[in-house]
C-alpha cells in the first residue's frame, strides 16, 4: 500500500504547509495519532483537499481504525476519484469489511458511467468548455453558413446536452449523497430510535450505509439490499461534510 501523500501546490500557495509538513513528519516517524490530529486540524479550518483526507485515511488505517480509514478514503475519492494510490488503498480497506454488501448499479449510473471517475469540479469545467465551443460555433454560423459548421453544430449540440445532463446528475449525486460509514466494531441496528427496541441485525466497522433521517441522537439507515433500521448517531458518520439534501425529506 502507498501510505503518504506529500505537499501539493495548493498547500504551498495557501500558507498552511507547515502544519501539513509536521503531520507528514509525524506519520513518517510512526506517530500516527499526532499526524491524524494535524490533518484533522487542517480539515476543520477549511484547508481540506483530497490529499489531506487521503493521509487521514492512511493514519487511521495504521491505527487499525477501519471505519475512520474508509470514511476518509471515501471523502478523498469525492475530490480525486481517479487517484491510483487512493483507489488501491480503498479497495484494500474494503476487503477487510466484515459485512460484504454490494452497491447495485442503477440505469443512470450505467448510462453515465464516466461520472464515477470525475469530480464535480471536473464535470463543471468540462461543461463550461462545451458551452464555449457550442455557442462559439453558433456565433460563427451567424456570419458564415456552410455544411461543415452545420454538422459541427449538431455534434456540439449533442455533446452540450450530454454535458449539461452530466453536470446536473453529478451535482445532484454530490448534493444528495447520504452515504455514511459505521465506525464502531459492532453495532445493533434497531427497529426504532430507542435502546430498548428490537435488534433487527448487526453491522460492523467500515460498512457503508445510507442515512435517511435523524431523530434525537439516532440515525435511520438503509442498506443497499433495502434493509432499514435505527443506529445511535455516534456509531456512524456521514461521508459528505455539511448539509445533505435527502430526496423526499421535508425540512422546516
Amino acid at each position: 500500500m502507498v501510505f503518504l501523500r506529500g505537499l501539493d501546490a495548493e498547500a504551498r500557495t495557501n500558507g498552511w504547509e507547515d502544519l501539513f509538513f509536521r503531520a507528514n513528519q509525524a506519520f513518517k516517524e510512526g506517530h500516527y495519532q499526532d499526524a491524524i490530529d494535524g490533518y484533522e486540524q487542517l480539515a476543520r479550518t477549511g484547508h481540506e483537499n483530497g490529499h489531506v483526507y487521503y493521509n487521514l485515511g492512511n493514519g487511521y488505517f495504521r491505527l487499525n481504525q477501519l471505519g475512520q480509514a474508509i470514511l476518509n478514503y471515501e471523502r478523498a475519492r469525492i475530490l480525486m476519484p481517479r487517484d491510483a494510490d487512493l483507489n488501491f488503498n480503498l479497495r484494500h480497506a474494503r476487503d477487510q469489511i466484515q459485512d460484504a454488501i454490494a452497491e447495485p448499479q442503477g440505469f443512470i449510473q450505467m448510462a453515465f458511467f464516466w461520472l464515477d471517475s470525475l469530480s464535480l469540479q471536473e464535470v463543471f469545467w468540462g461543461f463550461g468548455i462545451l458551452n464555449v465551443l457550442f455557442w462559439g460555433i453558433l456565433l460563427i454560423r451567424l456570419f458564415h453558413r456552410s455544411e461543415w459548421n452545420y454538422y459541427l453544430s449538431l455534434v456540439f449540440l449533442v455533446l452540450w446536452l450530454i454535458g449539461g445532463t452530466s453536470f446536473g446528475l453529478k451535482w445532484y449525486q454530490v448534493w444528495t449523497d447520504g452515504r455514511a460509514v459505521i465506525l464502531e466494531k459492532e453495532v445493533n441496528i434497531l427497529s426504532g430510535p430507542d435502546i430498548q427496541d428490537t435488534v433487527l441485525f448487526k453491522l460492523h466497522e467500515g460498512t457503508i450505509v445510507h442515512h435517511e433521517r435523524s431523530e434525537d441522537g439516532w440515525f435511520l439507515i438503509r442498506l443497499p439490499d433495502k434493509k432499514r433500521g435505527w443506529v445511535e448517531a455516534e456509531a456512524v458518520e456521514q461521508i459528505k461534510r455539511g448539509p445533505t439534501v435527502v430526496p423526499g425529506e421535508i425540512h422546516d
